[in-house]
């Protein structure tokens, strides 16, 4: 496991994590059972992956609330974990996205509350709403970095044009934001600029809602609302994916490896991404996770993936 430094800020945290969307997200997910989670954070931390990844939306701040209570148990530093967490869905707007100052500010004093800790190492605003200048949100949040509350400042799902605005004072150390071997538009000006600016970047969805894990054929049919109507799931889309990953199981078995640690290697071994948080419904999701790291990938390796996914 390596410790990269979240931008430019003081935070070190695993290159490899844990995205907690199923950990007490029952609005996300249907069959989640609390203990069930709190075990799947409890192997994370057990097998070195100290980067937790959370949101207020995850189970409207119930997975953040499960976090809080494993981090209690004695057999865990709290000093040597790294929480990031994320708000901008205001209840009393129907959850639409609010990055008023004012809103941001509760929602760190709240998501503190739940997560048991007088400080959150990386605070997020989810997603950007309409109204409110970018620079001003991010203001207010460098107001609670310099009060000890948070230590790193990040941005989710925000255009590059609101990234730039956001970090118009360098306020900003890292942005989350889909990306994955099938999903690269990023590539073209986001992550360059993230670069340039010394912004860390994290993706979401890694393995690309399971396609990325070999776990799926060319014979496997889905109605056109499943998968949640997710089009990377649907006819020749859907077709052209796994025939490419079919094409990384014998790439895998060179390295006594599966086709989600494979891919999980080639993100860390990717110079435009400090860390990797793949998601977890149970226990054993984790453990393999955890392997991706023991993979020494090749750079010829990694440039055939690289081509293959273009």
């Amino acid at each position: 496991m390596t410790d990269v430094r979240i931008g430019k800020s003081r935070v070190y945290a695993t290159d490899l994590g844990l995205g907690t969307n199923a950990v007490g997200g029952h609005n996300l997910f249907k069959g989640l059972a609390d203990e069930t989670g709190k075990e799947v954070v409890r192997t994370a931390l057990r097998n070195g992956l100290t980067l937790l990844d959370t949101a207020f939306i995850y189970g409207l701040g119930r997975s953040e609330e499960l976090i809080g209570e494993v981090l209690q148990e004695a057999e865990f530093d709290r000093a040597k974990v790294i929480i990031a967490t994320k708000a901008a869905q205001d209840l009393s707007q129907d959850g639409a996205p609010n990055n008023s100052p004012e809103f941001l500010t509760n929602a760190v004093e709240s998501a503190l509350e739940r997560l048991q800790t007088n400080y959150i190492d990386i605070f997020y605003i989810h997603f950007p709403d309409e109204a409110t200048n970018k620079r001003e949100a991010v203001a207010a949040l460098h107001e609670l970095k310099e009060a000890g509350k948070i230590r790193a400042i990040g941005v989710s799902n925000f255009s590059l044009e609101q990234i730039k605005e956001a970090n118009l004072d360098g306020h900003v150390n890292v942005v989350e934001d889909h990306y994955n071997l099938v999903h690269r538009e990023l590539e073209n000006e986001v992550l360059p600029y993230l670069q340039e600016k010394n912004i860390a970047f994290i993706p979401y969805f890694p393995l690309a809602s399971g396609l990325l894990t070999g776990k799926y054929s060319q014979t496997d049919t889905f109605a056109k609302n499943g998968k949640n109507g997710n089009p990377d799931f649907q006819d020749e889309r859907f077709q052209q994916i796994v025939s490419k990953v079919d094409q990384l199981k014998p790439i895998a078995k060179n390295y006594d490896a599966t086709v989600a640690q494979l891919v999980l290697a080639w993100y860390l071994k990717n110079p435009a991404i400090a860390a990797v948080i793949p998601g977890a419904k149970k226990p054993e999701q984790v453990s393999a996770n955890a392997q991706a790291v023991d993979i020494r990938l090749s750079n010829i390796d990694y440039d055939l993936i690289n081509q293959l996914f273009q």
